[in-house]
Protein backbone atom coordinates (compact mmCIF):
# COMPACT_ATOMS: atom_id res chain seq x y z
CA UNK A 1 0.00 0.00 0.00
CA UNK A 2 1.42 3.40 -0.96
CA UNK A 3 1.55 6.24 1.49
CA UNK A 4 -0.70 9.23 0.86
CA UNK A 5 1.20 12.52 0.63
CA UNK A 6 1.03 14.64 3.77
CA UNK A 7 0.70 18.42 4.16
CA UNK A 8 0.87 20.74 7.14
CA UNK A 9 -0.89 24.09 6.85
CA UNK A 10 0.26 26.64 9.44
CA UNK A 11 -1.51 29.98 9.59
CA UNK A 12 -1.59 33.22 11.55
CA UNK A 13 -4.92 35.05 11.53
CA UNK A 14 -5.92 38.15 13.45
CA UNK A 15 -9.52 38.62 12.25
CA UNK A 16 -10.27 35.13 10.87
CA UNK A 17 -9.80 35.84 7.16
CA UNK A 18 -6.44 34.08 6.83
CA UNK A 19 -7.84 31.17 8.83
CA UNK A 20 -10.70 30.80 6.32
CA UNK A 21 -8.24 30.84 3.43
CA UNK A 22 -6.08 28.22 5.17
CA UNK A 23 -9.11 25.95 5.62
CA UNK A 24 -10.01 26.34 1.93
CA UNK A 25 -6.43 25.48 0.91
CA UNK A 26 -6.64 22.43 3.16
CA UNK A 27 -9.85 21.36 1.41
CA UNK A 28 -8.15 21.67 -1.98
CA UNK A 29 -5.18 19.60 -0.81
CA UNK A 30 -7.52 16.93 0.51
CA UNK A 31 -9.28 16.86 -2.86
CA UNK A 32 -5.83 16.32 -4.41
CA UNK A 33 -5.31 13.25 -2.23
CA UNK A 34 -3.30 14.68 0.67
CA UNK A 35 -3.63 13.90 4.34
CA UNK A 36 -3.59 17.29 6.03
CA UNK A 37 -3.12 18.97 9.37
CA UNK A 38 -4.38 22.54 9.78
CA UNK A 39 -2.63 24.31 12.66
CA UNK A 40 -2.95 27.81 14.10
CA UNK A 41 0.47 29.38 14.69
CA UNK A 42 0.36 29.04 18.49
CA UNK A 43 0.10 25.23 18.12
CA UNK A 44 2.60 24.79 15.28
CA UNK A 45 5.43 22.29 15.86
CA UNK A 46 9.01 23.51 16.20
CA UNK A 47 10.33 20.46 14.32
CA UNK A 48 8.82 19.32 11.03
CA UNK A 49 8.16 15.60 10.67
CA UNK A 50 10.32 13.70 8.21
CA UNK A 51 7.25 12.28 6.41
CA UNK A 52 5.90 15.75 5.61
CA UNK A 53 5.72 16.37 1.85
CA UNK A 54 4.37 19.93 1.85
CA UNK A 55 4.37 22.83 4.28
CA UNK A 56 1.90 25.61 3.51
CA UNK A 57 2.22 28.82 5.53
CA UNK A 58 -0.10 31.80 5.50
CA UNK A 59 -0.40 35.08 7.31
CA UNK A 60 -1.91 38.53 7.06
CA UNK A 61 0.11 41.34 5.51
CA UNK A 62 0.99 43.93 8.17
CA UNK A 63 3.00 47.00 7.14
CA UNK A 64 4.06 45.33 3.85
CA UNK A 65 5.36 42.16 5.53
CA UNK A 66 4.68 39.44 8.09
CA UNK A 67 3.31 40.70 11.37
CA UNK A 68 5.52 41.78 14.24
CA UNK A 69 4.57 42.11 17.91
CA UNK A 70 3.72 45.80 17.48
CA UNK A 71 1.54 45.27 14.38
CA UNK A 72 -0.33 42.44 16.10
CA UNK A 73 -0.91 44.75 19.09
CA UNK A 74 -2.32 47.33 16.68
CA UNK A 75 -4.67 44.68 15.25
CA UNK A 76 -5.90 44.00 18.80
CA UNK A 77 -6.60 47.72 19.21
CA UNK A 78 -8.67 47.44 16.01
CA UNK A 79 -10.75 44.58 17.42
CA UNK A 80 -8.76 41.35 16.96
CA UNK A 81 -8.81 38.88 19.88
CA UNK A 82 -5.84 39.53 22.20
CA UNK A 83 -4.80 35.85 22.28
CA UNK A 84 -4.12 35.98 18.54
CA UNK A 85 -1.38 38.57 19.10
CA UNK A 86 0.84 36.31 21.18
CA UNK A 87 2.45 34.34 18.33
CA UNK A 88 3.41 35.26 14.80
CA UNK A 89 4.38 33.39 11.67
CA UNK A 90 7.60 35.42 11.38
CA UNK A 91 8.78 34.17 14.78
CA UNK A 92 7.79 30.58 14.06
CA UNK A 93 9.59 30.53 10.71
CA UNK A 94 12.73 31.87 12.38
CA UNK A 95 12.79 28.89 14.75
CA UNK A 96 11.32 25.97 12.80
CA UNK A 97 13.53 23.37 11.23
CA UNK A 98 13.07 20.10 9.39
CA UNK A 99 13.69 16.98 11.43
CA UNK A 100 16.25 15.54 9.02
CA UNK A 101 17.92 18.70 7.75
CA UNK A 102 16.10 18.39 4.41
CA UNK A 103 12.52 19.35 4.49
CA UNK A 104 9.20 19.41 2.71
CA UNK A 105 8.30 21.57 -0.25
CA UNK A 106 6.98 24.99 0.76
CA UNK A 107 4.05 27.09 -0.38
CA UNK A 108 3.06 30.46 1.07
CA UNK A 109 0.07 32.75 0.91
CA UNK A 110 -1.02 35.98 2.50
CA UNK A 111 -4.13 38.05 2.91
CA UNK A 112 -4.11 41.73 2.00
CA UNK A 113 -6.65 44.52 1.72
CA UNK A 114 -7.98 45.34 -1.73
CA UNK A 115 -6.90 48.97 -1.71
CA UNK A 116 -3.25 47.82 -1.74
CA UNK A 117 -3.63 44.56 -3.66
CA UNK A 118 -0.48 45.13 -5.75
CA UNK A 119 1.96 45.41 -2.89
CA UNK A 120 5.66 45.67 -3.67
CA UNK A 121 6.20 43.64 -0.49
CA UNK A 122 3.79 41.42 1.43
CA UNK A 123 3.65 38.64 4.01
CA UNK A 124 3.88 35.74 1.53
CA UNK A 125 7.22 36.69 -0.08
CA UNK A 126 8.69 37.42 3.35
CA UNK A 127 7.60 33.98 4.56
CA UNK A 128 9.30 32.35 1.57
CA UNK A 129 12.56 34.24 2.25
CA UNK A 130 12.58 33.26 5.92
CA UNK A 131 11.76 29.62 5.20
CA UNK A 132 14.46 29.48 2.53
CA UNK A 133 17.04 30.34 5.22
CA UNK A 134 16.06 27.05 6.88
CA UNK A 135 16.44 24.99 3.74
CA UNK A 136 12.81 24.99 2.62
CA UNK A 137 12.33 25.48 -1.11
CA UNK A 138 9.16 27.08 -2.46
CA UNK A 139 7.10 25.31 -5.12
CA UNK A 140 6.23 28.64 -6.70
CA UNK A 141 5.44 32.26 -6.02
CA UNK A 142 3.35 33.10 -2.96
CA UNK A 143 -0.31 33.88 -3.57
CA UNK A 144 -2.22 36.85 -2.13
CA UNK A 145 -5.90 36.63 -1.20
CA UNK A 146 -7.95 39.80 -0.91
CA UNK A 147 -9.99 41.15 1.97
CA UNK A 148 -12.29 44.15 1.66
CA UNK A 149 -10.79 46.01 4.63
CA UNK A 150 -8.45 45.34 7.56
CA UNK A 151 -11.05 43.24 9.38
CA UNK A 152 -12.47 41.72 6.20
CA UNK A 153 -14.50 40.14 4.84
CA UNK A 154 -12.74 38.20 2.12
CA UNK A 155 -13.77 39.25 -1.36
CA UNK A 156 -16.32 37.06 -3.08
CA UNK A 157 -14.68 34.12 -4.82
CA UNK A 158 -11.47 34.16 -2.77
CA UNK A 159 -12.29 30.96 -0.88
CA UNK A 160 -13.01 29.18 -4.17
CA UNK A 161 -9.71 30.48 -5.49
CA UNK A 162 -7.94 29.22 -2.34
CA UNK A 163 -9.48 25.76 -2.74
CA UNK A 164 -8.39 25.66 -6.39
CA UNK A 165 -4.88 26.77 -5.38
CA UNK A 166 -4.77 23.93 -2.83
CA UNK A 167 -5.66 21.41 -5.54
CA UNK A 168 -3.00 22.91 -7.81
CA UNK A 169 -0.38 22.75 -5.03
CA UNK A 170 -1.25 19.12 -4.47
CA UNK A 171 -0.80 18.27 -8.14
CA UNK A 172 2.53 20.13 -8.41
CA UNK A 173 3.86 18.64 -5.19
CA UNK A 174 2.96 15.10 -6.21
CA UNK A 175 4.84 15.55 -9.51
CA UNK A 176 7.98 16.49 -7.56
CA UNK A 177 7.77 13.64 -5.05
Amino acid sequence: MTRRPRALIVYESMFGNTEHVAAAVESGLQQAGFDTDLVEISSAPAVLDTDLDLLVVGGPTHAFSLSRAQTRAEAVRQGAPAERAEHGLRDWLASVHPDDGGGPALAAFDTRVTKVRWLPKAAGPTAVRLAHKHGLAALGKPVGFLVDDVQGPLLEGELDRATAWGRQLGAVCQQKV
